[in-house]
């Protein structure tokens, strides 16, 4: 039987209601920890809905003893404000599952686990918070994992559901790839459009240079990725429904910090650290950190 307490989601916003919902569905509900005690959870996808009965635990002290593995699905921006959950689920013996942009999880959250694993993640769903607080999951989730002992807790966790795991033995090369994808996003904060914006010429041809700027400093970073990625990213793009967001745009539209750092920041931080030129970051990150935190 499923021990509702060795698995624990902290952050049931988009991405964690979506994990949430998935394991729900197959009788394995997770403990559901957030800053706000929602009464359930709410996942819409084409075709149906998953309500995941809450309460969602609001104060770390409520958690009770470690948990064997932990999903944290916030945001690097609430990295800080999520210690006490961290603290309260994770020792030596838990896995930490991070469903986190960027590059730096394990660097970010290692000091806050109690020696537990940090295990990083790529997600591959867009999923959005919808204004009646449901989540709005538009494709079948996805995730990948580094080929690690540790990932099979999450595999077990996760077998049987609506999201697919794959494990990776080159996980720093799709951990890249996706950064790229995330960093270009951040054009979509400075024009304030969504994804139909990359239809127009200019803004791929801005896009190709940026994409470019980030290949080579994630090929210094240990990438393996060839020159085809930048078109790839673009065609995702230009795919897409023309109304798809993104999480840091939708942050900007409702004046939230934005990831901006992990997301794009780090391009400009490693590049220069090699030596690398990087003349879009140097235009494009001082203005969404400004977008995010000011002044003005």
């Amino acid at each position: 039987m499923f021990d509702r307490s060795a698995v624990a989601l902290v952050g049931p916003g988009a991405i964690g209601t979506t994990i949430a919902a998935v394991l729900h569905e197959r009788g394995r509900t997770p403990m559901l920890c957030g800053r706000t005690a929602h009464p359930q959870l709410t996942l819409r996808y084409d075709g149906g809905e998953i309500v995941v009965p809450g309460p969602v635990l609001n104060k770390p002290a409520a958690a009770g003893q470690p948990v064997d593995l932990v999903f944290l699905a916030v945001k690097t921006t609430q990295v800080a404000d999520s210690a006490g959950w961290l603290a309260a689920l994770c020792d030596k013996n838990t896995v930490v599952c991070a469903l986190q942009n960027g590059v730096e999880q394990k660097i970010q959250l290692e000091p806050l686990v109690n020696g537990a694993t940090v295990l990083p993640s790529v997600v591959w769903f867009p999923a959005q918070r919808e204004p009646d607080a449901s989540v709005w999951l538009r494709t079948r989730p996805r995730l990948t994992l580094p080929d690690v002992p540790q990932a099979k807790r999450v595999v077990d966790a996760l077998s049987g559901t609506r999201c697919a795991v794959e494990l990776s033995a080159d996980f720093t090369s799709i951990a890249w790839r996706k950064l790229m994808q995330n960093a270009v996003a951040g054009l979509m904060v400075l024009a304030n459009r969504r994804a139909g914006m990359f239809s127009r010429a200019d803004v791929t041809t801005l896009a190709e240079s940026y994409l470019h700027e980030c290949l080579t400093v994630a090929r210094a970073q240990g990438a393996n990725l060839d020159d085809g990625v930048v078109q790839e990213i673009i065609d995702g793009f230009q795919r897409a429904p023309a109304d798809l967001s993104t999480s840091i745009l939708a942050d900007r539209q409702a004046n939230r910090p934005l990831e901006w750092d992990i997301r794009n920041g780090v391009i400009q931080r490693y590049g220069r650290a090699k030596g690398i030129p990087t003349p879009v970051s140097d235009v494009l990150v001082p203005l969404l950190a400004a977008g995010s935190e000011g002044p003005g």
